[in-house]
């Protein structure tokens, strides 16, 4: 999605866009940026199909696209990228899901292939963004200590960040899709929007296994800004999932063209797991 910002209000807002051409801009501190970039190489592929050790991954991965969102003075920093999230896919293992026999052989590389669905083709993963504290000599990963999330009793309140203030930027960025043998689809986006009080995205991975399943997990990450207080970061992450069969029986439709939008059918699918965190942060922060 392409946007424009208003020059006037990016000013007035105490912001001001990256330099040398990269896609973001800089406020109350952070410096938040996305990249698009192309599909990996099939060079690049089998580097990551060493490293995670599997013959199996997405049609496409962006493994070059990214988003950032970086403070400046304290260096933390939260990233998306679909290597971490295809590393958190691999440690979930998740079963396959079974799909209809009629539909087996779509799954096939090569004619009259012998099918063994022994791993989990859908790529779903329960990736919710990585953090890392970046200093003047390195990067720490999560887990040195320095960054934490603590589940707490505080919500985002979705409903207020539909407000008139002005959005200063807006991004997109795909990091994973497989179109499962054209039998449904997988996807892993993230989505980042600033405003002059907050920067607030959505993390979603979207399944739909056609006739079968359909699966959303999503992380929703808000950052107030504040003058006189340390911003408080909020981490919603819902998991809501149901068959077509259990759908069918509360009465919605049983055809998949009626599940090609995730923002419609999301208050359908019961949740699975719902928790809230706060980050943890430096006192610099």
């Amino acid at each position: 999605m392409e946007w424009e910002a208003d020059e006037k209000e990016i000013k007035a807002a105490g912001a001001e866009l990256l330099p040398d051409g990269r896609r973001g801009l800089r406020i109350h501190g952070w410096e938040i940026e996305s990249s698009n970039r192309s599909c990996l190489t099939s060079l690049n592929l089998q580097t990551w199909e060493e490293k995670l050790e599997t013959s199996h991954l997405p049609e496409m991965i962006f493994g070059d696209s990214s988003l950032a969102l970086k403070h400046m003075s304290s260096g933390t920093k939260i990233h998306f990228n679909a290597y971490d999230a295809l590393v958190g896919w691999k440690k979930e293992r998740l079963p396959p899901v079974e799909v209809p026999a009629a539909a087996q052989w779509k799954f096939r590389s090569k004619p009259f292939e012998q099918i063994i669905l022994d791993y989990d083709y859908t790529f779903t993963t329960p990736y919710s963004g990585s953090e890392t504290v970046e200093t003047g000599r390195e990067a720490e990963s999560e887990g040195s200590g320095c960054i934490k999330w603590e589940e707490c009793e505080e919500h985002i309140n979705v409903a207020a960040l539909a407000s008139k203030e002005p959005i200063l930027f807006y991004d997109e960025v795909v990091l994973y899709e497989d179109e499962l043998a054209d039998n449904g689809v997988s996807l892993l986006t993230v989505k980042v929007r600033v405003m002059p009080s907050c920067w607030f995205l959505l993390l979603r991975f979207w399944l739909r296994v056609d006739g079968v399943l359909m699966r959303l997990r999503d992380t929703r990450i808000l950052c107030t800004f504040s003058e006189n207080t340390k911003p408080v970061i909020l981490r919603d992450i819902s998991w809501r999932e149901a068959t077509f069969k259990a759908l069918a029986s509360k009465g919605y439709p049983s055809d998949c063209a009626s599940y090609n939008d995730p923002n419609v059918i999301s208050q359908r699918l019961p949740i699975v797991l719902h928790m809230t965190q706060k980050l943890k942060t430096p006192d610099s922060l």
